[in-house]
């Protein structure tokens, strides 16, 4: 039941991450909560969030002015 519910609001974060993209919104973190939603039961989907959280160290990294 737990895993039903977790993947139900992972859908559900895929949906408004897709209706977010089109309609101007906080797409990329809906995207990364399903992210996180799938990565409780998938080890690729946690894979695909290690990745994006290597990417956003970087980004912030480099706004901020830290090497």
């Amino acid at each position: 039941m737990k895993k039903v519910m977790v993947l139900g609001v992972g859908v559900v974060f895929v949906f408004l991450a897709i209706i977010f993209f089109v309609v101007p919104g906080p797409s990329i973190i809906f995207a990364m909560a399903a992210l996180v939603c799938f990565s409780i039961y998938y080890p690729t989907a946690r894979k695909y969030l290690r990745k994006l959280q290597k990417i956003f160290t970087k980004a912030c990294h480099k706004l901020d002015g830290i090497k």
